[in-house]
């Protein structure tokens, strides 16, 4: 028995581990926690904020000023903005995309052209362009070019060539000027956001459908935008959070319809501001916040098969085939 122990291999001893600390870690913590509870502590007992004024009352008789009828009108002028102006620049800014990275100069020079110059304009000063467009022209129409010089050529009087028109005070005013202002300018961000996604995808997935025989339509549409939305949705999110702030800027055109006009107009009617300046943040933190949520259930679902948990299932599936196993759709052993 002792030659036995003395030929055996010692035991070594139990590691002492000591855990790693963090000091910088929890100082901050704390200074964090002191921050919080300082401006909770602002909220609750600053009667600056007036919160009966935003949610019980403003006016004798009536209901907080984040809940009136002009307001939650605005609330839904601001929503319809930011849906149309969207689809305006999603739509748009796919084929301005598309027209950048085609091989035709002309196609690609105009795509160019359009994109410096919206992203170069503020939105401010485009939403204020687009609700005087009006000077430049009396009424919008449909029909011949140089109709009245066609009239003159001819010695017609009042020839009136236009198939259809509308006053242009009446077409690029209000809501309609906001729109397009907010919906070219997004176009020019979206054709570059989709221009980078269509780029991500392999170049050689794209030969390969070609040579099967597919058009470049149902290589678009089959092969590079299903695998290019990874790229295009997280961009695509933000730039829908930041519209609906930027509708605030249509209230110069002026759109009476929109929240903050109408928020601004209670103020100036009241003259209290603190408090609606307040109604107006809790406001674009609601449609926000519900944005976000949204975004983060788009983004995973284009991003399946990507990232560190689908390599980790791809692991787990080899280790299965090599073992003989299976594994259930949800990455498990059954």
């Amino acid at each position: 028995m002792s030659e036995q122990s003395t030929t055996e291999r010692a035991r070594p001893e139990a590691i002492k581990a000591v855990p790693v600390r963090h000091p910088v870690r929890w100082v901050s913590i704390a200074v964090i926690a002191v921050l919080v509870a300082m401006f909770v502590h602002l909220l609750l007992t600053n009667d600056n904020f007036r919160w009966s004024y935003i949610f019980v009352s403003y006016e004798e008789g009536k209901r907080g000023v984040m809940f009136t009828g002009p307001v939650l009108e605005g609330l839904r002028g601001t929503i319809l903005l930011t849906i149309t102006s969207m689809a305006i620049g999603i739509g748009l800014g796919t084929v301005l995309a598309v027209m950048r990275l085609s091989p035709n100069r002309i196609l690609s020079s105009v795509a160019f052209v359009y994109t410096w110059f919206f992203r170069a304009v503020p939105r401010l000063i485009l939403a204020i362009l687009f609700g005087n467009l009006n000077i430049l022209w009396s009424r919008i129409g449909f029909g011949l070019p140089f109709d009245e010089q066609i009239g003159k050529l001819f010695g017609i009087d009042n020839f009136n060539g236009q198939f259809y028109s509308i006053r242009a005070v009446d077409l690029l005013a209000g809501f309609v000027a906001g729109m397009l202002a907010l919906g070219l300018s997004e176009a020019a961000y979206m054709a570059e956001i989709v221009r980078a996604g269509l780029q991500s995808v392999d170049s050689g997935q794209s030969e390969a459908a070609v040579a099967l025989g597919m058009s470049r339509f149902q290589v678009l549409r089959r092969i590079v935008l299903p695998q290019a939305m990874r790229v295009i949705v997280p961009p695509t999110g933000n730039e829908t959070i930041a519209m609906v702030k930027d509708t605030s800027l249509v209230a110069f055109v002026p759109v009476a319809g929109e929240l903050w006009f109408q928020l601004n107009n209670i103020s100036a009617r009241t003259f209290v501001v603190f408090p609606v300046l307040v109604a107006a943040v809790i406001w674009y933190l609601i449609i926000c916040t519900i944005l976000m949520i949204g975004q983060y259930y788009v983004e995973r679902h284009y991003g399946k098969g990507y990232g560190a948990s689908a390599r980790a299932k791809q692991r787990l599936r080899n280790i299965q085939v090599e073992q003989g196993g299976k594994i259930t759709t949800t990455g498990e052993t059954p």
